[in-house]
């Protein structure tokens, strides 16, 4: 192999290593500190579960990233040209961050769905109904 290409390959690699591990750890923490507010409300009763829950999701959240990113590390063709090099990036990187953005879409579903579960649970019970619908009227209500 050309060295210039192993180079340009290294190159590749350890900025991708490197963007990936940062764009993960930033938007892991992005979601830690903004998704534990949804989560405080949800377990209003026990504020332990709030941090609990977020703590896991975010474990869980580095776990399936960063293993993604290590996953698509190789580079399939040949890295010879700079440019090549670039385009190869590129290409790793937009799909890195559409993996991180589907995660995070997964992950505002998650708290959407823990959230409103909450609210339903606090919700007043339902009004009993007050007539029947068809139900024979008394006489002086008809005319």
């Amino acid at each position: 192999m050309d060295p210039t290409a192993t180079h340009n390959l290294a190159a590749v690699y350890l900025i991708y290593a490197t963007a990936g591990v940062g764009l993960t750890i930033w938007l892991a923490r992005t979601l830690s500190r903004n998704g534990e507010v949804f989560l405080e409300d949800v377990f209003a009763d026990n504020p332990r579960m709030a941090s609990s829950v977020n703590h896991l999701l975010v474990v869980g959240f580095y776990l399936l990233n960063l293993g993604y990113a290590m996953i698509t590390l190789k580079a399939g063709g040949g890295v010879v040209t700079a440019s090549d090099a670039i385009e190869t990036l590129a290409g790793k990187l937009g799909a890195l961050l559409l993996a991180l953005g589907a995660v995070h879409m997964l992950n505002l579903y998650v708290f959407h769905r823990i959230r409103r579960r909450g609210q339903l649970r606090m919700a007043p019970p339902p009004v009993k109904p007050q007539m029947q619908h068809g139900a024979a009227q008394p006489a002086t209500a008809r005319a």
